[in-house]
C-alpha cells in the first residue's frame, strides 16, 4: 500500500475525530499528508486555545469533526459546528479559536507553481 498517507490506518473504517485527542491548554495536531501539493492535518483544540492570524499560500478547506470552533477570515468571524465546513482562501488572513473543545480536519491545496 501507498506511504503517501502517514499516521493513519489503511483499508479499515475510521472515525477521524477519534484519531486526535484533546489536551487541556493545547492545540494537538496529527499530520496525515504534507507535500508540495497538499496538506491534511487533524487538530484537537482545547477550549480557549487557537491559532493566531496568519495566511497560507493554498486554499484551506476545514471540516469540523466535533464541537464548535470560530474561524475568522478577513476579519469576519464564522462559528462552525460538527459536520460543517468552510474554505479559508489562499493569501487571506485567517485565525482559528476554540469556543469549546473542538476537532477539525484541515485540507490545504497548494498551487502548482
Amino acid at each position: 500500500m501507498s506511504d503517501i498517507l502517514k499516521n493513519i490506518a489503511k483499508a479499515e473504517v475510521l472515525t477521524l475525530a477519534s484519531l486526535v485527542e484533546y489536551s487541556e491548554g493545547q492545540v494537538v495536531s496529527k499530520t496525515l499528508v504534507q507535500n508540495k501539493g497538499v496538506g491534511l492535518t487533524l487538530f484537537a483544540f482545547a477550549k480557549g486555545e487557537g491559532i493566531s492570524t496568519h495566511e497560507s499560500k493554498g486554499d484551506a478547506l476545514v471540516t469540523v469533526l466535533d464541537g464548535e470552533g470560530e474561524f475568522t477570515i478577513d476579519g469576519v468571524p464564522y462559528l462552525l459546528r460538527s459536520g460543517e465546513s468552510i474554505v479559508m482562501p489562499a493569501n487571506h488572513p485567517h485565525a482559528v479559536y476554540g469556543k469549546e473543545n473542538f476537532k477539525m480536519l484541515l485540507s490545504v491545496i497548494f498551487p502548482e507553481n
